[in-house]
């Protein structure tokens, strides 16, 4: 399996510094900054990689778990909201809110709710994030 990369650099101190972020496969580059991590500057931020990098990792590893039980999801769309707090000992994840809505054929609700909440479980970037409470929200959608 490949190591994914990616890169950082930072310049200045914290509250008047600046950086950028990268990811090793040239998809994103993005500009950081205090304003845009703790304020609501523009710019992007660690955590707002990490929702993201949790709701791909999340919609992909429920498609798979999904048509492993013989379901083929059509649409998975997963919003991840990432709360950062200030606690006695620094800042810290507190929490994430994965949000997803699924459009599987076939299905019943009581199915896809377990599906997703042992994928929420055991997706990879899920398990990296243990010491965060992940909490999930998931609708199942036929149209």
């Amino acid at each position: 399996m490949p190591v994914r990369k990616a890169d950082a650099v930072w310049e200045g101190n914290l509250k008047e510094g600046r950086g950028r972020m990268k990811l090793g496969s040239g998809a994103f580059e993005g500009a950081y900054s205090f304003s845009s991590r703790f304020e609501e500057g523009t710019g992007t931020n660690p955590e707002e990689l990490i929702g993201a990098a949790l709701a791909g990792c999340f919609s992909m590893a429920l498609a798979n778990g999904l048509a492993q039980s013989g379901y083929t999801p059509r649409r998975i769309h997963t919003n991840a909201g990432v709360k950062i707090e200030k606690l006695e000992e620094g800042f810290k994840i507190t929490s994430i809110t994965l949000d997803t809505e699924a459009e599987v054929p076939g299905i019943d609700e009581q199915l896809f709710m377990e599906k997703a909440e042992i994928t929420k479980k055991a997706c990879p970037v899920s398990r990296a994030l243990t010491g965060t409470e992940i909490k999930l929200q998931a609708k199942l959608v036929n149209k």
